[in-house]
């Protein structure tokens, strides 16, 4: 852990080397992916040792395999190969080497990766196989026309902004931001022959990316005291479980779980404002005219603490691995898609029997708040007062549902996982079927509207503003937002 905080500080201060001494401008797309990727390799060597070699492999093979496999089913094999892998390397890591260790390991970087891999054969399948008229507008903006070179695809997996702690970010959007394109503005011209450039000087990170290390720093301080005196386990401490009364065990699950959170909110936004120092995240201007650099955030903390539904929580948490398992599984799902993307994020996740009973309880979590959401929330959202309360109970009703939904994700065995669901007598297991089992959820239409519809709790809200802002983050002012996306389809059609 040390070492990973340690490798996440340098890669801070050579971001900004980086964006200063190898800037666009002055370097050529060539030395920034060599820079980037040697970079890259060198903190994981430092970090995993000779573990960092499986980074190499995973991405090396799945390169080979798009090659030699071909755009029309390279994502399938791509698919099952990364994932594979890293199913191995996680089993290998603990049922062999240490079970129930929070210590950072070699797999995490994997999970990042092995996002990567999919998410681009996908892109390259969508872009250089499929028609365009059987794309979504998001498949169709995200779409790779041509296939990588070796050092691309190296520099888009390895390289050292994101390798240890991601997030995950488009290929697209990478490529613009290594040859320096990330602040230009693609506009066509209303006849639709003509394409014309405007050019700005770039924005500087330096402001946003000292608000994301006071938040880094706040999060480690409260992560280093106050999570240390709740820990989860105490929740099924025999003593605990007996002497204390229903609200109390409520109370405590709630602050357990919280104080639970801020260890991912030090690594998410540390990632983040690393690859923000190196210029990479500008997703344009606010109404105010204050600079974006939330293009690859991967989590909102206000909207997470404060989240009065499933569906908000999900909205707000680990947003970039919400985006892939929808690109990659619900949106390509043929039946049952919200089933399979909780399974595909279980495995994807790792081998702990936890992390499947958190995810299968959180299929039954998010139908139940689904269903309820549908069928009575209408009734309370007339009277500003009667909202009020509404929305208090639902987001104690949220805060509960979702730390009962994740002790196993923290415990990680079956025995300790059972034990505590058991002390609550599945009380919300039961209480979830008995939701849907009364509420009856609404029936979905064939076809695209299906996926419209029963779209999952994280990417409905979430993919309509990434449509209308992924490519805004080069604009000179916010009313460049609508003509952006216009400009993306246009170029799409015409390649």
């Amino acid at each position: 852990q040390v070492n990973f905080v340690v490798c996440q500080l340098f890669a801070l201060l050579a971001a900004f080397w980086f964006r200063t001494y190898l800037h666009s401008s002055k370097t050529s797309p060539f030395i920034r992916h060599v820079v980037a990727t040697l970079l890259g390799l060198y903190l994981a060597l430092f970090c995993f040792g000779w573990y960092a070699l499986h980074f190499v492999i995973q991405s090396g093979i799945s390169y080979y395999i798009m090659i030699i496999i071909g755009v029309e089913n390279m994502h399938k094999y791509c698919f099952v190969f990364a994932l594979g892998y890293l199913t191995v390397c996680q089993i290998t890591r603990v049922y062999i080497f240490d079970y129930g260790q929070y210590s950072a390991d070699f797999s995490g970087p994997m999970m990042i990766i092995t996002q990567k891999i999919t998410s681009l054969a996908f892109e390259i399948h969508d872009g250089m196989f499929r028609k365009n008229e059987d794309l979504t507008p998001s498949q169709r903006c995200l779409a790779v026309r041509r296939m990588p070179s070796l050092l691309e695809y190296l520099s888009y997996n390895c390289n050292f902004m994101g390798i240890l702690a991601g997030p995950l970010c488009s290929y697209k959007d990478y490529i613009t931001f290594i040859e320096g394109r990330s602040y230009q503005l693609q506009q066509s011209e209303a006849n639709g022959k003509e394409d014309t450039k405007y050019e700005q000087p770039d924005p500087s990170p330096n402001i946003a990316v000292a608000q994301k290390l006071l938040i880094c720093g706040l999060s480690l301080l409260f992560h280093m005291t106050i999570t240390k005196t709740l820990p989860v386990e105490y929740n099924i401490d025999d003593n605990f479980r007996a002497t204390a009364s229903w609200p109390v065990k409520f109370f405590y699950l709630y602050v357990s779980l919280m104080a639970a959170r801020p260890k991912y909110y030090f690594a998410w936004t540390l990632a983040d404002a690393i690859n923000n120092a190196a210029g990479f995240g500008f997703r344009g201007y606010d109404k105010n005219g204050v600079t974006r650099w939330d293009l690859i955030s991967n989590l909102r903390i206000q909207q997470i603490e404060f989240s009065t539904s499933f569906k908000m929580f999900l909205d707000n948490w680990n947003i970039q691995t919400a985006l892939w398992l929808k690109r990659v599984c619900y949106e390509r799902a043929t039946f049952s898609p919200t089933i399979q993307t909780f399974i595909l994020s279980a495995i994807w996740h790792g081998v702990y029997p936890g992390y499947y009973l958190t995810f299968l309880t959180g299929v039954l979590m998010t139908l139940a708040a689904r269903a309820i959401r549908n069928n009575i929330r209408h009734y309370f959202v007339e009277s500003p007062a009667v909202k009020l309360c509404y929305d208090i109970i639902t987001w104690m009703a949220t805060q509960v549902a979702i730390s009962y939904t994740v002790v196993p994700f923290v415990l990680l065995s079956v025995k300790p996982s059972f034990t505590f669901y058991s002390s609550c007598y599945f009380c919300l297991h039961i209480a979830s079927i008995l939701v849907l089992l009364v509420f009856p959820l609404k029936r979905t239409q064939k076809g695209s509207k299906r996926h419209e519809s029963v779209q999952p709790a994280w990417s409905k809200k979430l993919e309509e503003e990434n449509l209308l802002q992924k490519n805004s983050y080069s604009t000179t002012n916010n009313s460049f937002s609508q003509k952006q996306e216009i400009t993306c389809r246009y170029q799409a059609l015409k390649q």
